[in-house]
């Protein structure tokens, strides 16, 4: 069988089958194969296991998907690359193509009909416009209904690095801890853009999300913690005293006394936070009514 993760085999089947990239679609195609292999590695796809993978493209990736795994279902929202899909997986009888916006796919029923219900192990080259919506899609359904055990993305590499970051860096932030809470970052790779066709003008980093069962903190109230963080994230420049009492009802009397509390000075900037501090914060204010 000819692999696709080559500039060759992809500009052959690009050629056969008259089809032109969408720049709406965020069609980068890998071409690759050592890059390819790293992701489904770090993925660490195994042959018991079922692959939710996300925008398979022409298939470069689910071949050695499907080599490795016990099955794969493979949502590509571009109904034009059905008959590509068709052709370049036809050797192998462990794969399910759905024409559908992942955003919109109800994963319980995909699990059900194609993984026995079991938790997937989610593989995927996202388009960079959409990165954010499909990790934060998964992270707060699908991943807190177990069914997705794990999920091995490659995006840009300046997501990445806002996922990946540190207190007190300027890449730290809201995104940062969303992604914390949820799970234990791995970086897989960097990826040069040099590995696609056709090239992005940025390069990519892959990073592998291992869920957690329970959070990485425990709070009284889940949904008051995100307007917090929010809130202290909405001008970061501005002291969490004054981020945050302009965005909700707590007085700063309330929140000097509160930073106190959990040992933090009164003109400390949510930027040097930790998600554990923030936790804390929640949880005192958490009687409380956000506006």
């Amino acid at each position: 069988m000819k692999y696709l993760a080559n500039p060759t085999e992809t500009k052959a089947v690009l050629d056969y089958f008259g089809f032109d990239t969408k720049k709406k679609f965020g069609q980068n195609f890998l071409i690759d194969e050592n890059i390819v292999r790293k992701i489904v590695a770090g993925a660490g796809v195994m042959k018991d296991d079922g692959v939710l993978e996300i925008g398979p493209g022409i298939g470069t990736m689910t071949q050695i998907l499907c080599e490795s795994a016990r099955s794969v279902t493979a949502v590509e929202i571009d109904k034009t690359l059905m008959p590509v899909l068709e052709t370049t997986l036809s050797a192998f009888d462990n794969v399910h193509v759905i024409n559908d916006d992942i955003l919109k796919c109800n994963i319980k029923e995909l699990s059900e009909e194609f993984n026995s219900g079991e938790p997937f192990k989610v593989v995927a080259n996202l388009p960079y416009y959409i990165t954010t919506p499909i990790i934060m899609g998964l992270l707060e359904g699908p991943a807190g209904e177990g069914l997705v055990d794990s999920i091995t993305v490659m995006i840009q590499k300046e997501v990445a690095d806002r996922i990946n970051a540190k207190p007190a860096t300027k890449d730290y932030g809201a995104l940062t801890l969303a992604v914390e809470y949820y799970s234990r970052i791995v970086k897989v790779a960097d990826v040069s853009a040099h590995c696609f066709m056709p090239r992005p003008n940025v390069d990519s980093t892959v990073i592998k999300l291992e869920l957690y069962k329970d959070k990485a903190v425990k709070v009284k109230d889940e949904k008051f913690l995100f307007k917090l963080i929010k809130a202290a994230f909405a001008q970061r420049r501005k002291t969490m005293v004054n981020s945050v009492s302009a965005v909700t009802d707590i007085s700063k009397d309330d929140i000097r006394k509160a930073l106190t509390e959990i040992g933090k000075d009164e003109n400390v900037r949510g930027e040097t936070l930790s998600l554990e501090e923030f936790a804390k914060l929640s949880d005192i204010f958490s009687l409380r009514t956000v506006l």
